[in-house]
């Protein structure tokens, strides 16, 4: 595999990565779904984690030596499909460490990706993006976690390089619906330092989990995954564990999504692709009215809708990621193509699970049977890292923006 790819590949992929494809699938039966069974539900699985690095899977999602180049997006999208087809919860895992990296990826400095990027990439390291607050969910803007300058640092109206003077700041308020917290080892947090208001005052720092001030509480959830709330009081961060600069923080936080928000995407197309062929499965063996589902038109119908509308979100999935590499991360429609990508597939794959569930009965109600499962995880994409609703005001905006374009520039 090579780390970027052609933008046809985002309509037809080659054989090499059809064939990789198929063998994340089979490590992730074969190999990590034993481990994903051996950890208990809700807490990080660590041996998990260092098979994925064993494995040098983690490495596609996190930057792992110098000089730290960017991930593949078309690559994390194949990666997190094919794991989440056949290890939701391995897959769930890799993203999170290169989500809760990525910040450090992006803007962190020499000494902080030599730290701690190689320990993530090898599964040595927890990391988590701490981004959500309790008032401030799909309002990432309206974050309220404060960085107060101590006296002689860095504040609104001080200096805001990174070097020079011994000041720094005291982060104190209250994260939540944070994936790997409490149990990671440093957290990319983002606060509140005034620079301008909105979205323009916002700082990133990478905050050690053992910093003094900071403790944190799981949260019990639908579906059991390393989830919890973090609580700031007075924690110190000085200038050596800034993220960019001052003020930079949101610019960050959205560099970081637009990466990964395809790939959640890619997530929920592998779930739907799991459900899918389940169904395949089942409407072809079951009896029913003298032969088999499948016999039935309505039901042979589903199945062909359920496959189209995979396939369509499938392939918006791999546009979006190839428009992102192919501009080497930036560019006027990365935000709109990333934001597309993640509704669609999201909104898919809930029609597509809740279908399969349908066509297999009570049996997908069961306890412990694929879909059952399915229907839990495949809930959570529609929220997290930009709600659907925040999804389709990000995709308005863009094109009203490309509208104005071309009403100034005709």
């Amino acid at each position: 595999m090579t780390t970027t790819q052609p933008a046809t590949s985002a309509f037809a992929l080659t054989p090499e990565q059809r064939a990789w494809c198929a063998r994340l699938r089979a490590l992730g039966a074969e190999r990590l779904a034993p481990s994903a069974a051996g950890g208990e539900a809700g807490r990080v699985n660590r041996p998990l984690l260092r098979e994925l690095g064993e494995l040098g899977l983690l490495a596609r999602a996190v930057p792992a030596e110098p000089p730290w180049r960017r991930v593949s997006a078309l690559d994390l999208c194949l990666l997190r499909e094919s794991l989440a087809y056949s290890c939701p919860e391995a897959e769930t895992a890799l993203a999170l460490q290169g989500l809760g990296a990525g910040p450090v990826a992006d803007a962190g400095t020499a000494e902080q990706r030599a730290r701690w990027l190689p320990a993530v990439a090898a599964g040595r390291a927890v990391a988590a993006f701490a981004l959500s607050e309790p008032e401030a969910g799909s309002d990432a803007a309206a974050l309220q976690l404060r960085a107060e300058p101590e006296p002689g640092g860095t504040g609104a109206s001080g200096d805001t390089g990174r070097s020079g003077g011994t000041g720094g700041w005291r982060l104190t308020g209250t994260k939540t619906w944070i994936s790997n917290a409490p149990w990671a080892d440093f957290y990319t947090v983002f606060a509140r330092t005034g620079e301008a208001p909105g979205s323009r005052g916002v700082t990133a720092f990478l905050v050690p989990a053992d910093r003094p001030g900071l403790s944190g509480e799981p949260l019990d959830m639908l579906a059991p995954h390393a989830l919890g709330t973090l609580t700031f009081d007075a924690v110190r961060v000085t200038r050596a564990d800034l993220l960019g600069e001052p003020g930079d923080g949101f610019r960050i936080a959205m560099r970081t999504l637009n990466l990964f928000r395809p790939s959640v995407g890619a997530f929920a197309v592998g779930m739907a692709q799991a459900a899918l062929d389940a169904s395949l499965e089942h409407a072809g063996q079951r009896p029913a009215f003298g032969g088999v589902l499948r016999d039935l038109q309505a039901v042979s119908h589903q199945l062909a809708e359920m496959a189209t509308r995979t396939e369509a979100a499938r392939l918006l999935v791999y546009a979006a990621a190839s428009a992102y590499d192919s501009g080497g991360g930036s560019g006027g429609d990365v935000a709109l193509r990333a934001a597309m990508a993640k509704l669609l597939a999201t909104e898919t794959a809930q029609y597509v699970v809740d279908a399969a569930v349908q066509l297999h009965g009570a049996a997908a109600l069961q306890r412990g049977h694929l879909l059952e499962h399915l229907y839990r995880e495949v809930r959570a994409p529609r929220i997290y890292e930009g709600a659907s609703e925040v999804q389709r005001s990000v995709i308005a905006k863009e094109l009203y923006k490309e509208l104005s374009k071309e009403v100034r520039h005709p």
